[in-house]
């Protein structure tokens, strides 16, 4: 029962209740597979760095791309395609790490416009079922010719359940929203210090080769 109303009375009346059920679940299955996507993802940025370079300082470029392949996250997939194409110039580089930081958080946010959706439309969509419920009781109550309001109260009561279950979708949806932004956002940021990182020490061992190979050194 939902405030002393069966659901099953609830589910005869209200299509929009029924609607909103099948969004709530749809929601939820949203955050568990990005809760779960995220949860694999996290990992020590300045441990995995560290790693990196110390393969790259030893010309160990195969090393650093399989330690990449084996973390398989959005931050090794992009300092993956900055190892791929370590030969090119710095620019170069720099592009390709910026596109590759760009295809990863368009991974991220796989979803997540969903419960954004979800977040702002759901109180309308609850409303748009409560304003149907009371227009039905009234009309119950002008066909029946009562006098009595308790005729009618009892439809308004039903009606405002689908406000209710409007709030109920949508209250989490932006809730998870704002937490899985937040996400990203480290995410994002994590790739663009990482992809800077990577270029300035290629670069650096770049000029370091050159000079030892220079005639006369």
């Amino acid at each position: 029962m939902i405030a002393g109303i069966p659901i099953t009375r609830i589910l005869q009346i209200s299509p929009t209740f029924d609607f909103l059920m099948l969004l709530s679940i749809l929601a939820l299955g949203v955050m568990i597979e990005r809760w779960n996507n995220y949860r694999k993802m996290k990992a020590d940025p300045q441990r995995f760095m560290e790693r990196i370079k110390m393969s790259i300082g030893q010309g160990k470029i195969q090393e650093a791309l399989f330690y990449c392949e084996q973390t398989g996250n959005s931050l090794s997939n992009v300092v993956k395609v900055g190892l791929q194409n370590y030969k090119l110039s710095k620019d170069a580089v720099f592009e390709l790490l910026d596109g590759a930081r760009m295809l990863e958080r368009l991974h991220l946010e796989k979803w997540l416009t969903v419960l954004g959706t979800l977040g702002n439309s759901a109180p309308f969509i609850g409303l748009f079922g409560t304003v149907l419920g009371i227009i039905r009781a009234f009309g119950d109550l002008a066909r029946s010719g009562s006098s009595d309001p308790k005729a009618v109260m009892l439809g308004i009561s039903e009606a405002l359940v689908a406000t209710a279950a409007g709030l109920f979708v949508a209250i989490p949806c932006a809730v998870m929203y704002n937490y899985f932004m937040n996400q990203v956002k480290r995410f994002a940021v994590e790739m663009e210090v990482a992809s800077k990182e990577l270029v300035v020490f290629l670069s650096e061992r770049e000029r370091l080769s050159e000079k030892k190979e220079a005639p006369g050194f």
